[in-house]
């Protein structure tokens, strides 16, 4: 009998334990399971070379919101960006988006210049006004090959 009561006291040690480890990996890892504190708009953009998915949102430097997809579409073949935004953060629909570099070589993060107009875009809804990626590589050897 001791022995089993023994074995009982592990169990639940090693299942407290393991329910430890997920909850610090949920938190650590910034994943969201169970609360719904954003909500997600699209933006198109002609181009999103180098953006990853988790990538940064940002108003003025603050993080809002980050990258939730990033897919073609098969028509216009313009990139559709999910950005999930932080509850409580209004984006006008006259907003502007921007594939923006955090320095020269740094990551690619989305960039929202703030608009105008009263109305506000609702979850779903889309940015209309948008900038793509600028491509360095391109524009130097443009810049090159143009003036030799």
């Amino acid at each position: 009998m001791k022995r089993f009561n023994l074995e009982i006291v592990v169990g639940l040690f090693m299942l407290l334990g393991f329910a430890s480890v997920v909850y610090l990996s949920v938190k650590l890892g910034d994943v969201s399971l169970f609360d719904n504190d954003h909500y997600r708009v699209k933006a198109r953009f002609g181009s999103v070379s180098g953006l990853k998915l988790g990538a940064s949102v940002q108003i003025g430097g603050v993080d809002i919101g980050k990258v939730a997809t990033i897919s073609l579409d098969p028509k216009s073949y313009d990139a559709v960006v999910a950005l999930d935004i932080k509850n409580g953060i209004e984006l006008q629909d006259d907003c502007i988006a921007s594939v923006r570099t955090s320095g020269i070589i740094g990551d690619r993060y989305i960039s929202i210049l703030p608009g105008g107009s009263p109305m506000v875009i609702e979850e779903g809804g889309e940015i209309f006004e948008t900038e793509s990626a600028i491509n360095l590589e391109e524009l130097l050897s443009k810049y090159i090959f143009e003036n030799n």
